[in-house]
């Protein structure tokens, strides 16, 4: 079946992958555990296309090490399957349904494997559900508790595996519904739409929705005793920002961010998601706990407070990450890159000159240090998917490009990539080539120089255009 202009399946990413001579797993006809994804070959499952995935849990803060879990998987079987497997961290699994129907074995393997034999055979091209109830402790790595009493869910390149049962890999892609019930005072957030609220026997069920597909570890849930701001962008789509009990309420930068999404909508395409807004969380009961802002998808999560440049760096993300997300973790610069350079675009709007600021002053600082250029932007390399390199290094090479095609086929290029992909996955190479059909240049040497290489770029390539003069 043809994918619709709002869901790319996992069949459409392994046939770009292969296209492009990637190889994202070989496994045999009866199922797949990964997708041997260079960086995690332990993630993700190649043997199904997750469509939708219904995460229902229980948690009181006053037991913090406790939740109970009920989540379905809807999927399509890409190959015929005998057997398959999800990613979850930790619990005690009671039990596992496949339509319905008991599963023939379930087992625990490595660090986060849940194997799962179906009663019957899943032929190729099937629909099915997984149904897991589950309980224990959520992991430290994605489940954060923090120090008012509550907890959330955050975390890159993992997290969801922390509270939910998943096919924990970018590449697949799914719709996604939470509900969640917690004591009476306690409020949840998560992405999407909020739904019906309901409140029985001294607990209250949150429901949220988000209609369309995100990747796993932008996915999210927090719990406290938010203050709930809510209001709407000029086109209606509701923005709903939560702020914890020990963060200040911060409305300038709150009202803000409907400037900055105009703003990003303005040079990237129009907003991708049905709401906004953020998740404004306290600080970690771990006091060596690192402080985390994250792209949770149509609600960024920030720590400690609302701040303009962690908001646009954030609200970019919902373009470069989320609606287009990358192939593998190899293509960390499709998310790092773009939201830094994001924060530089916000100065330019605001009147500063790139090219003798934030240019200028960035490559003098670092021309004669080697350390700052050694960090490939594509394929960095195992650990430093979101290296800081991405950040920096990425943010320069963008405005690179930006004065080595010129405004109008860089922004063009930047449209047609939210366009063409919104909702799918895509890969650096994919940017590559399109950025060179939109110049109409041979753009080889400037990506081999910048995105491929280890070292300072020549001349050429590190003062194109006006940049030359601003040297």
């Amino acid at each position: 079946m043809q994918p619709s202009k709002h869901r790319r399946g996992r069949a459409t990413v392994l046939a770009a992958a292969t296209a492009l001579g990637v190889v994202l797993t070989a496994v045999p006809a009866t199922g797949a555990t990964t997708v041997k994804d260079p960086y995690f070959p332990d993630d993700g499952n190649s043997g199904y296309d997750v469509t939708h995935y219904d995460v229902r849990i229980a948690y009181d803060p006053a037991r913090a090490d406790h939740l109970e879990g009920d989540t379905t998987v809807t999927a399509r079987a890409l190959r015929q399957l005998d057997r398959l497997s999800l990613d979850l961290k930790g619990f005690e699994v009671a039990s596992v349904t496949v339509n319905g129907v008991p599963a023939r074995s379930f087992s625990r393997s490595g660090a986060h494997k849940l194997l799962v034999e179906p009663a019957g055979r899943l032929a190729r091209g099937a629909a099915f559900a997984v149904r897991v109830k589950y309980a224990g402790a959520p992991d430290a790595e994605g489940w954060h508790i923090l120090a008012s009493g509550g907890a959330n869910a955050a975390g890159e390149p993992h997290s969801a595996t922390s509270w939910y049962p998943a096919n924990d890999h970018p590449s697949d892609k799914a719709t996604f519904a939470l509900t969640a019930t917690v004591p009476d005072g306690w409020t949840v957030i998560g992405n999407g739409l909020p739904g019906p609220t309901t409140a029985t026997g001294g607990r209250t069920t949150f429901r949220w929705k988000e209609d369309r597909p995100l990747a796993t570890y932008v996915s999210t849930v927090a719990i406290d005793r938010f203050t709930v701001h809510r209001s709407r962008l000029p086109d209606g789509t509701p923005v709903i920002t939560a702020y914890g009990p020990d963060v200040p309420v911060d409305t300038v930068v709150e009202d803000q961010q409907r400037d900055v999404l105009a703003f990003l909508a303005s040079k990237f395409g129009p907003y991708p998601f049905s709401s906004a807004g953020a998740v404004v969380v306290g600080w970690s009961k771990d006091p060596a706990a690192r402080a985390l802002d994250l792209e949770t998808q149509s609600r960024p999560t920030y720590t400690g407070g609302l701040f303009d440049s962690a908001v646009v760096h954030e609200s970019a993300h919902q373009w470069f990450g989320n609606s287009v997300s990358f192939t593998d973790w190899r293509d960390g610069c499709l998310a790092e890159c773009f939201a830094q350079y994001a924060n530089q675009l916000w100065e330019e709007h605001q009147g500063a000159d790139l090219d003798t600021g934030f240019y200028r002053s960035l490559v003098e600082k670092h021309k004669d240090d080697p350390s700052f250029w050694a960090t490939r932007l594509y394929d960095p390399g195992k650990g430093k998917e979101v290296d800081a390199a991405l950040y920096f290094k990425g943010s320069l090479m963008l405005h690179a490009l930006r004065r080595t095609v010129g405004d109008d086929a860089f922004f063009s290029t930047l449209g047609r990539w939210t366009g063409e992909h919104a909702y799918g996955n895509a890969s650096f190479p994919q940017f590559e080539a399109l950025a060179g059909r939109v110049s109409g240049k041979d753009l080889k040497g400037f990506f081999d120089a910048w995105v491929h290489g280890t070292t300072l770029p020549a001349q050429r390539y590190l003062h194109p255009g006006s940049l030359a003069a601003a040297r």
